[in-house]
This record gives C-alpha cells, structure tokens and sequence, in this order.
C-alpha cells in the first residue's frame, strides 16, 4: 500500500481564499469529512472526537473531566471544588481545536445541525474550564473564544430557520448569541466596548436586517465572515514585528504556539 497522498490529492485544489471542503465514505462504510490544506488533508469523524479516538474510556477529554468532577463533588460536597491543572486545560485545547476545523468544515458544507452541535460542545467546554481551571492564564486561553464560538453557533442554529421562514425562532437563536456576547463583556467589565466586538455587531445587524425586512435573509458573506483565530494572530504578530514592537511580538508568538501545538502533560 502506497504512502503517498498525492492521489487522494490529485484534482482537488486548495482555495486559498475558502474552505475547501468535501465528504468521503471511509473504509469503514462511514461518511467523513475532508478539509484540504495547503500542503495536505485533514480527515474527520462525523461523531465523537474528530480524530475518531477514545479517552480512558470516554467520548473525549471533556467527558472525562466533567465525569471526574461530578465524581469530586458527589465526594467532597464541602470540600474544595474540582480543578483542572495546565496540563489537564493544555489537552482540553488541543481537543477544542480539533472540534473548530470540524465546524468550520459543517459551516462550509452547509451542515448546519452538526455546526450548531459542536459549536455548543465547545461552547460549554469553555465555560467549563472557566469554572474549574485553577490559574487565570488557563481559563483566559480558553474564554478569548467566546464571542466568536457563541456568533457561530447563533448562526448555524438560525441560518436554516430563517431560510425556510421561522424567523421569530430565528430571530429568538439570534438573540441568544448575543445575549452570549453581552454576557462575556459583563464578565470583564467590558460593557462599553460592545461596539469593537465584531462578532456582536455582526449578530445585532444581522437581527435588524432579519425584522425589519421579514424576509428569508441570509447573512452576507461580505459583511462579516471571521477568520480563523490562527490566522488573526499570525496578521497580528507580522504586525507587530514589521512595526518592531518585538516585546507584543514575543507574546503573540507564544500564544499562537500554544494554541497550535499545546505543551503535552508533564506528569
């Protein structure tokens, strides 16, 4: 058997101005999901961890931990709470990112349902690992996401809705991302920022085009498509190093590290 991925490569270019994205049946008889890349493919499951793999007997890593600390709790019901170390949030993460590219790929692939499924998994990984992470740093890695997982379940959840005319549940899937994003900034004390938000000026013009018009209006591409959160710290730090603020250069560079490759597990 042949190593090499150029055949499964052959005829299917990479955009790199899109998601390129499509389904396969696997060997196993299974529908999976294919996101090209520019020098290869990702191959995800539908269901479960995209990766297809277990965790000590469990879905994921996320199941595990909210087991443990169900367990804790039910133990120790006035005892200190369930925490979650560096190492235990480092692979909370790298698990939270495999679940992005594959709503990224549901989105392109018009898979609503499963989109809206996994932003709301990771949604409450976030707030879960807010909850019990026990140093800040680890909690804010994870909850800078909000805003934008909480836009992208709003939309998946209220895209096919409004298009086949249920725009009062629509309109209701709408309100909660922002009220998500409201939410967030309240939590910071940010309240008076809610206009630099992309995310939430996206949802709240998306809202009043949707009332104020009663059609079956979709959101357009060109008014607000977000990044992937990669890409926006990579623009960010080649800014920083061409304007030579080498010291915020540094910090973005060790921020993109750790969401692309977080440390393994210490112990």
């Amino acid at each position: 058997m042949s190593l090499d991925i150029g055949t499964i490569l052959r005829g299917w270019d990479f955009d790199p101005d899109g998601v390129t994205v499509r389904t396969i049946q696997g060997d196993d008889g299974r529908e999976k999901v294919q996101l090209r890349l520019d020098l290869g493919v990702m191959q995800m499951e539908l269901d479960g961890r995209p990766d297809g793999e277990r965790v000590e007997g469990y879905p994921s890593w996320f199941d595990l931990h909210m087991a443990r600390q169900q367990e804790h709790d039910a133990a120790n019901p006035d005892g200190a709470p369930y925490q979650l170390q560096s190492e235990d949030c480092a692979l909370l993460l790298r698990e939270g990112v495999q679940y992005y590219h594959r709503y990224v790929t549901f989105w392109a692939l018009e898979r609503y349902e499963l989109c809206a499924r996994d932003t709301e998994r990771n949604m409450r990984l976030i707030l879960f690992v807010r909850e019990h992470a026990r140093l800040e740093r680890d909690k804010l890695q994870f909850d800078q996401w909000r805003p934008y997982v909480a836009m992208m379940h709003a939309r998946s959840v209220a895209t096919p809705l409004i298009a086949s005319g249920a725009l009062d549940a629509g309109l209701a899937s709408i309100d909660k991302g922002i009220e998500r994003i409201e939410r967030f900034l309240a939590d910071y004390g940010r309240q008076e920022q809610a206009d630099q938000v992309n995310e939430l000026s996206f949802l709240k013009r998306w809202r009043r085009e949707v009332a104020e018009s009663g059609k079956r209006t979709l959101p357009r591409p060109e008014d607000y498509e977000p990044d992937d959160p990669v890409d926006q710290l990579r623009a960010r730090l080649a800014d920083a190093v061409a304007a030579e603020r080498y010291e915020e250069a540094a910090n973005l560079r060790d921020e993109l590290s750790r969401l692309e490759n977080p440390p393994p597990p210490t112990g």
